[in-house]
């Protein structure tokens, strides 16, 4: 049996009822799974969804059977000097009470509830969870994607114990154009359950 959950403020999905963090999310799968009558699961993530697994994985190890990363989210990016110019300038420009800057096009269009979430969620460094997760773990990237850049998968193959690393062709959404990643997936499903 597959679940595939569109979580609240996602797709055609109502946004939470005040602003989320990663383990509001990852309780709402735990609420499902416990709706379902799921006891425990391989859980699948990609990008976001990465994040909200991770949390799961390694905070309630007895639900997670395995665990599949897809380019995900969830560890500190490396910041350069434009970057921290730009934090600057919006913190002064709002010290003298110009509001700051506006930010991403994504962030803009954003519900002051989601504004408020994704505030929560980007600034959660998920590494500490890392030595947490005790699970089979494959990690999938795309060697191009420059949304959550390769470096962070070998840092979630480095810190977590039981991970392995597939790279495929294209950027963040590889596994949508990569032929291999079903198979592989596959393959290493069946490691876990009849190994």
């Amino acid at each position: 049996m597959c679940h595939c959950l569109s979580l609240p403020g996602f797709g055609g999905t109502p946004e939470p009822p005040r602003p989320y963090t990663v383990g509001d999310y990852a309780d709402e799968v735990l609420a499902t799974m416990e709706r379902e009558g799921v006891e425990n699961a391989v859980f699948v993530g990609h990008s976001f969804g990465g994040r909200v697994v991770l949390e799961i994985a390694a905070k309630h190890p007895e639900k997670a059977v395995a665990l599949a990363l897809v380019d995900s989210a969830g560890l500190k990016p490396r910041r350069g000097v434009a970057y921290h110019a730009r934090v600057a300038a919006h913190k002064l420009l709002r010290a003298l009470g110009f509001g700051g800057l506006k930010g991403s096009s994504d962030y803009r269009v954003l519900s002051p509830v989601m504004k408020a979430t994704f505030v929560k969620v980007v600034n959660y460094d998920q590494s500490p969870l890392l030595r947490d997760i005790r699970c089979p773990t494959a990690i999938f990237w795309g060697r191009e994607d420059s949304d959550t850049p390769m470096y962070m998968a070998e840092r979630f193959e480095r810190g977590i114990a039981d991970a392995h690393l597939f790279k495929l062709d294209g950027g963040h959404f590889a596994y949508l154009t990569d032929p291999s990643f079903f198979p592989v997936l596959h393959a290493f499903l069946r490691g876990v359950f009849f190994s």
